[in-house]
């Protein structure tokens, strides 16, 4: 069975007829490449995964080419992503309308599309990153963000449509391009802390989803499998999540609360197929070869077979042991 036979399945949530749950390495930070490379005996990116036997390929496509150098969205140049941006006094939506915003035309990603030709069998995850949540709260500052969903509720929403009408138009000229070539549409917006959901669920009907389901209708509409990147405790909206249609979440970021493998099992097992698990926050830094094979273990036993193990972050550390790295990737290959 290829990669690319097998997360089908997964991710369809018919695990049971894949030969083994499924392994992503995530995608380690770039100081942790040279010492992956040491520890393996590898030279690049392509020679370790194929080492590691990894099914996932995250493909990101995109040059953005704009003729006066600027980027998709306005922007103010700020000391920490939290301080007040661009729209953060905008009280009138009509406002907004008069910012620069970027055009789909300018972004360009045949060269992608080739690459992708001569892939082989692996599974490839792509599409526009999309993090719009991440993008207007960037724009207003995040507590201003939260304020305005109460105070200037048509300037939040105007402000998201013109973000996400961008990326929804990118996905509308990519995909069509890139037909037969990718799998899923792979998607990041962080929506949780590590304790809770960051705006509250009111909030998170009124201002996220509407846009979220259009974006998980348009990967389907594409034939393309759906998968939400959403680091934190987001237990609260996973119901949300199905029902918008998303078909596998990840990282599952294992030590948030209300994220560990069990209540998930039990409350949304076979329900949605997960990708990650595997704690980055304590155990495959400090644990041993062994306990991380154990937490392999015991993940698989409780979210197989529509599972991906993977890191519960993806971008690994250099301070994760390359040993730990083997093993959680040994283990996932077992049968």
């Amino acid at each position: 069975m290829t990669s690319r036979e097998r997360l089908k399945l997964i991710i369809a949530r018919k695990g049971e007829q894949a030969d083994r749950t499924g392994f992503w390495l995530g995608n380690p930070f770039p100081d942790t490449w040279p010492i992956l490379h040491s520890h393996f005996g590898t030279s690049g990116e392509e020679e370790l995964r194929v080492k590691l036997r990894d099914d996932f390929r995250w493909i990101c496509p995109w040059e953005y080419k704009d003729p006066e150098g600027r980027g998709y969205f306005p922007k103010r140049e700020k000391a920490s992503f939290g301080e007040g941006g661009v729209f953060a006094g905008c009280e009138d939506p009509r406002e907004v309308e008069i910012q620069h915003w970027g055009r789909p035309e300018y972004m360009e990603f045949g060269g992608v599309v080739s690459a992708l030709q001569g892939m082989g069998d692996v599974y490839r995850a792509s599409g526009m990153w999309t993090c719009f949540y991440h993008d207007v709260m960037d724009l207003f500052g995040m507590e201003e963000y939260m304020t305005k969903m109460y105070t200037d509720p048509d300037v939040v929403r105007a402000v998201t449509d013109r973000v996400c009408q961008f990326y929804y138009d990118v996905n509308e000229r990519y995909f069509p391009a890139a037909k037969g070539q990718v799998d899923a549409f792979f998607l990041g917006n962080d929506f949780g802390t590590q304790l809770d959901v960051i705006c509250g669920p009111k909030q998170f009907d009124e201002f996220i989803l509407p846009w979220f389901r259009k974006f998980t209708d348009q990967g389907h509409r594409h034939g393309l499998q759906v998968i939400l990147h959403s680091c934190g405790s987001i237990h609260r909206v996973i119901d949300r999540l199905i029902d918008a249609g998303v078909d596998c979440l990840h990282p599952i970021q294992a030590a948030a609360r209300n994220m560990e493998a069990e209540r998930l099992a039990r409350d949304f097992g076979g329900r949605i197929a997960f990708m990650g698990g595997i704690d980055t926050q304590g155990l495959l830094v400090r644990g041993t070869p062994e306990e991380v094979r154990a937490d392999v273990r015991r993940v698989r036993r409780l979210l197989g077979p529509n599972l991906i193990v993977s890191p519960s972050h993806e971008a690994i550390l250099p301070n994760v042991p390359p040993a730990n790295i083997a093993a959680m990737a040994e283990e996932a290959l077992v049968p």
